[in-house]
């Protein structure tokens, strides 16, 4: 997933229920599957900032020298400037980029 060029909203929009439901025929089903797909792209993010940080990090022994290491706080900024992951959910939802099946239904 690339998160720079997503087009998700950072703040918070109305959406309409229709356009929600519509593939599904079911709000709450769909809601449903924005949710897991919300902590699918929230699990992506995590582990891509812990390797990042992880680039930057320093093994000290010492509790007393603390260094400001000016790349972990660029990174640490640009991932919290990001789309909250249900907003990226949303957006896929609404593009149609999340595939989704009833296993109930052949």
């Amino acid at each position: 997933m690339d998160l720079k060029k997503t087009n998700a909203t950072v703040n918070t929009i109305t959406y309409d229920k229709s356009a929600i439901e519509a593939p599904t025929g079911n709000v709450y089903e769909a809601i449903t599957i924005m949710a897991k797909r919300a902590n699918q792209i929230n699990s992506e993010i995590k582990k891509e900032l812990i390797e990042k940080l992880e680039e930057f990090a320093t093994y000290n022994d010492s509790l007393e020298e603390i260094f400001e290491n000016k790349e972990q706080i660029e990174v640490s900024k640009f991932y919290e400037k990001l789309p909250k992951p249900h907003a990226l959910a949303v957006q896929e939802w609404m593009d149609g980029k999340i595939y989704f099946r009833d296993t109930t239904q052949d």
